[in-house]
């Protein structure tokens, strides 16, 4: 039997993938993955065999790969940023047990990358110092009203929320609708940013307002981070106080 393994390779930048990822691909026989994530690290993937697919693809992507896997291939499937966050390690794993031992290829683990969020709020500055909740507004796979009401839990709450998959050609309108959410629990001039290619030739990166926000140019490449009721816009950062200015000497 070979072996398969679940890969994050990061935002988009190899400079910004883990030592441990690069090793897994450059060891790998077979590179399985959405194309697009394929091409941002061509150059690690020369020599080998490649299965890259399009999006909506994803059931046939990780079949493939398992089947690469038990005739022998050491194989990676790879996800953008992190592949347990949105990405390929929970389908990869629920078709791996689906199998008969005596077939089932060796699990090399799923092997962490920097997230989207992750290298958004670090352009940000730093809007993640305190508790935070992440949503994705796509809701192919998720009912529209699950994502609205988790939306709304996490502003009573008073959670810094990202959002992924703010809005897409077909999808506009969830982003305002999320917007009207938050604005029950948020002041208009809670800081928002809204980071666009995180780690890519097009990266961009601004900070606007909750009242705002929406105004701006988001798509399905943009990771949108709203602040909660303590977080401020300093300059050219966002900041999330953790309360540590707060502590006395010696706790």
């Amino acid at each position: 039997m070979g072996k398969i393994s679940v890969v994050g390779i990061g935002p988009g930048s190899l400079d910004d993938m883990t030592y441990r990822a690069r090793r897994t691909i450059e060891e790998a026989t077979t590179v399985v993955g959405y194309k697009r994530y394929v091409d941002l690290i061509a150059e690690l993937v020369e020599g080998k065999k490649v299965l890259d697919t399009g999006m909506t693809q994803e059931i046939d992507r990780c079949r493939a790969a398992l089947k690469e896997a038990s005739a022998g291939e050491t194989v990676v499937v790879i996800s953008s940023g992190d592949a347990g966050i949105y990405g390929m390690a929970g389908l990869v794993l629920e078709l791996l047990v689906k199998m008969d031992e005596a077939e089932r290829p060796e699990f090399g683990g799923v092997i962490p990358g920097v997230s989207a969020m992750s290298a958004a709020a670090g352009l940000l500055g730093a809007p993640i110092m305190h508790d935070f909740v992440v949503i994705s507004l796509s809701d192919l796979l998720t009912p529209w009203e699950i994502i609205q009401e988790r939306a709304e839990l996490a502003a009573k709450g008073d959670f810094v929320t990202a959002l992924y998959n703010p809005r897409s050609n077909k999808r506009v309108g969830q982003i305002n609708a999320v917007q009207e959410i938050f604005l029950r629990h948020r002041a208009p001039e809670t800081p928002v940013g809204i980071v666009t290619g995180a780690s890519r030739a097009n990266e961009s990166t601004l900070i606007s307002t909750l009242g705002v926000f929406t105004k701006e140019d988001i798509n399905m490449f943009s990771l949108v981070i709203i602040g909660n009721s303590k977080t401020r816009t300093v300059g050219d950062w966002m900041i999330t106080p953790r309360g540590y200015q707060k502590r006395e000497p010696g706790l």
